[in-house]
């Protein structure tokens, strides 16, 4: 499984971002696209692409304006959300919700952790992923493979929820190593989203 995280890069955004979306859904059915609220609409037209929110609110229906409302990713097109990114980090009883709310939608939930005692914690709430992804390693180009491959076998032995791993994730060794350690995918951004060539990035990746 391969998360792209468009981020709010400009090639990731409107029109940009679905031209890269196209290209993703000629290589593989199993490419998740975590993209921009603005743009689920847009981008869950392409066939052969499950989109997922960046983010969602803890919130139901209600006065919270500038809330990102789970039912509303869902009518949108969106397949589910990201939770607890690095960039994006929520409180503990917020993630309980949203992957409580998520479940309940039948949409997926990918729970981001920095360690193996935070990936313990969120196991317990049984979100569909967790991705491992130590924050200093981010948008860099040393990957998490290659820097703290003992991490992401402690934190695939210490739960039963699968594993993604993600930053600095650029080369196919860097997942046929993560691949080996135990992860069932990885969350990819910069690598793909600002390259040059990213159907070639991609097409690297997957095989």
């Amino acid at each position: 499984m391969i998360v792209v995280n468009f981020k709010t890069y400009k090639k990731g955004t409107g029109k940009e971002g679905l031209k890269l979306a196209k290209i993703c859904s000629k290589l593989s059915k199993r490419i998740y696209l975590a993209v921009q609220e603005s743009d689920i609409r847009l981008i869950s037209k392409v066939k052969g692409v499950s989109v997922l929110a960046q983010h969602i609110d803890a919130v139901e229906y209600g006065a919270h304006t500038g809330s990102i409302l789970a039912e509303d990713v869902k009518k949108a097109g969106g397949r589910g959300s990201l939770l607890n990114h690095s960039e994006k980090r929520i409180p503990f009883n917020k993630i309980k919700f949203c992957v409580k709310k998520l479940r309940k939608l039948k949409m997926k939930s990918i729970v981001c952790v920095k360690s193996v005692l935070e990936a313990k914690k969120v196991a317990k709430l049984k979100p569909d992923y967790i991705a491992y992804e130590p924050s200093s390693l981010i948008g860099g180009k040393i990957s998490v493979s290659s820097a703290k491959p003992d991490v992401i076998k402690k934190v695939v032995k210490a739960v039963r929820i699968p594993v993604l791993v993600g930053a600095g994730v650029h080369t196919k060794e860097d997942v046929l190593i993560a691949k080996k350690l135990g992860a069932k995918g990885i969350l990819v951004s910069s690598a793909v989203v600002k390259a040059k060539n990213p159907g070639k990035v991609l097409r690297e990746l997957i095989k």
